[in-house]
């Protein structure tokens, strides 16, 4: 099944790592590290301009890929819920 991230972005669920609160695991420094290194790889995506509220970890094709997605994770979460 598929989770949408919003605009025209949606993820298989089977993909998917972690899902987490862009304010609150951002304040982390490994966290923002992270972020930074997927970031200057390439592997991260903007789901949209709106604020972001959550960032999605997956494994695509071998590789970590973070999606950056105005959902809150809560919503994200009812979303995958609902698929079960």
């Amino acid at each position: 099944m598929y989770i949408h991230l919003g605009e025209r972005i949606s993820i298989h669920d089977s993909t998917v790592i972690g899902v987490f609160d862009i304010e609150n695991t951002t304040i982390g420094q490994d966290t923002r590290a992270y972020l930074n290194r997927l970031e200057r790889e390439g592997k991260v995506v903007t789901v949209s301009a709106e604020m972001p509220k959550s960032f999605v970890i997956c494994v695509e094709q071998g590789e970590e890929v973070a999606y950056i997605s105005p959902i809150s994770v809560a919503t994200l979460k009812k979303r995958a819920r609902t698929m079960f």
